[in-house]
């Protein structure tokens, strides 16, 4: 399969669940395939973002290996890579365009690897068994890494000290007050002789 057809959703017969919900039948695989039916038919309809928010809300309770790799084919399409790049790591899919999704994610991260663990999904985080999403783990919980001008919290500048705007508008308020009492003394003026 080449690496074009591999960023379009595929056929309905896809919408199936793998592992040990698959081989039960039940309930949860007939969600699964209700929201990837939902999903693609959003998609079919132009409505990539509804589609996004379908398969955003259905991965949030459930592993699900086909989901992200729609979801990841929907990011894509939508051209947001970094995105992309998490839904398909949690998956095996391979090709150029997942390389260049997780290296945007990466760098989106600065290879900050807990930010990047808290990216995932979390039933992907979840979810023992994929050598990738182990080998981040391990390095996310490994050793608590420095903060970074990337990852660390904003100050507000001049927390400790007068804003400039405060300032102005203090001054500006005390002439707002200042002009109003001598216009009513100037009114004051006028209608008493």
């Amino acid at each position: 399969m080449s690496d074009d057809t591999r960023s379009q959703p595929g056929p309905p017969d896809r919408d199936t669940a793998s592992g040990p919900a698959a081989a039960g039948g039940g309930a949860g695989t007939q969600r699964t395939r209700g929201a990837l039916a939902q999903a693609r038919a959003d998609l079919a309809a132009g409505r990539e973002w509804r589609a996004r928010e379908r398969l955003v809300a259905h991965l949030a309770e459930t592993y699900d290996p086909q989901g992200l790799e729609l979801l990841g084919e929907v990011q894509f399409a939508m051209r947001d890579l970094p995105a992309a790049g998490a839904a398909w790591f949690g998956t095996s899919r391979r090709g150029e365009d997942v390389d260049a999704a997780v290296d945007a994610w990466r760098e989106q991260y600065s290879d900050h690897f807990p930010a990047m663990w808290l990216s995932l999904p979390a039933p992907v985080r979840e979810h023992e068994g994929n050598k990738r999403v182990d080998a981040l783990r391990r390095r996310a919980t490994a050793v608590p890494a420095p903060v970074s001008e990337a990852t660390a919290p904003v100050e507000p500048e001049g927390s400790g000290g007068f804003d400039a705007a405060v300032v102005v508008a203090l001054v500006l308020a005390g002439l707002f007050v200042v002009c109003a009492v001598i216009g009513f003394v100037t009114v004051l003026m006028w209608l008493v002789p």
